[in-house]
């Protein structure tokens, strides 16, 4: 026979409305009694049935979190981290992750139908907004509460936890320009996500104040993955005046970059400097050490579900939008040009 309410209630010593009051997390329980409640339920092996108890408060306790391109996008660490943080959040509050993967922009949007509609979640939350996106749209549209890891371009109210990308591609090309580079190029991510875009402006605003001619030759776009910057360097590098060196959207791209390079006979950094973003793991194993902007990957996961919660529990969010620091972390990829 399974154990019910009833079981755990009298092994507690406390009624069975109260253990209810437990399970929902209620604020008036004193700890002793949540102490007292917890230790009767591990002792009788009590599992609550979350589909009867999301009946009666319309509730989950589950937050939907939309990946594109699943398979594909895992092959760089900065998901797999970013994911880390969510989870550590989600379960220290109690909630569990439903995790959709999409191979089209069409999926994507008929798994947020699918938990909206059908109430699988309480929230969702949406990694690397694009611009004009239309599941912010479609999610406006249902009124349902969620949350960006990133930015909106069109709705700058929404929830969201972000870095300042512009400032922080700044700081990466100041740094080349430091360094007495004058030639510099970058390596962009898919043109309508809205942090391609941020960084592209962070790195033009560099080049405008210290007087050096931005040049569209030189602007390159690539896939979040390695083989996008495997094939972004070698067109760039056949140019007649190619760059001594680049900032490059992420670090998994810059891998490809160095890659490239070393196969055409150039090395790095006495050839060409290089600086990425994310700092994964593998930059500073590298051979050179990758020069890149740290973004706090872990932190920005865990504080955007932080942020939804807060939301969902009924917190009036007095900053909805949070934005986390960078710094520059300078190895071995960066150095000054050869005379």
């Amino acid at each position: 026979m399974s154990v019910t309410i009833k079981d755990v209630a009298r092994v507690a010593g406390v009624s069975p409305s109260t253990v209810s009051r437990v399970l929902s997390n209620h604020p008036k329980i004193s700890p002793e009694t949540v102490r007292k409640v917890k230790e009767a339920m591990e002792a009788l092996g009590y599992h609550p049935n979350i589909m009867a108890k999301s009946l009666v408060s319309k509730s989950t306790q589950t937050i939907g979190l939309v990946l594109p391109r699943l398979v594909e996008e895992f092959s760089n660490p900065f998901f797999s981290e970013v994911l880390r943080g969510m989870l550590a959040c989600a379960n220290s509050a109690g909630y569990d992750v439903l995790m959709s993967s999409a191979n089209n922009r069409q999926e994507e949007l008929d798994s947020v139908n699918r938990m909206i509609l059908g109430r699988r979640v309480d929230g969702i939350i949406l990694m690397a907004p694009r611009k004009a996106d239309p599941l912010v749209e479609k999610l406006l549209e249902h009124d349902f509460p969620f949350a960006l890891l990133g930015r909106s371009i069109e709705h700058e109210d929404l929830l969201c936890v972000n870095n300042n990308n512009v400032l922080a591609a700044y700081d990466a090309t100041n740094h080349l320009i430091a360094q007495g580079h004058t030639r510099i190029g970058f390596v962009s991510g898919p043109p309508d996500m809205v942090v391609s875009e941020d960084r592209l402006d962070g790195y033009k605003q560099a080049l405008a104040e210290a007087g050096l001619t931005c040049r569209p030759e030189w602007i390159m776009t690539a896939e979040m993955l390695q083989a996008g910057g495997f094939h972004a360097t070698s067109m760039v590098m056949n140019q007649p005046e190619r760059p001594t060196a680049f900032v490059v959207i992420d670090d998994v791209v810059a891998f490809g970059f160095i890659r490239q390079l070393y196969e055409i006979g150039l090395r790095v950094p006495e050839d060409v400097s290089i600086v990425g973003f994310n700092n994964i793991m593998l930059s500073e194993l590298s051979n050179p050490p990758i020069s890149t902007v740290d973004i706090g990957i872990y932190h920005l996961g865990y504080m955007t579900v932080q942020l939804l919660i807060r939301k969902l529990s009924g917190e009036e969010i007095q900053q909805p939008q949070l934005v986390l620091p960078h710094r520059l972390i300078v190895r071995g990829s960066s150095f000054r040009p050869n005379p």
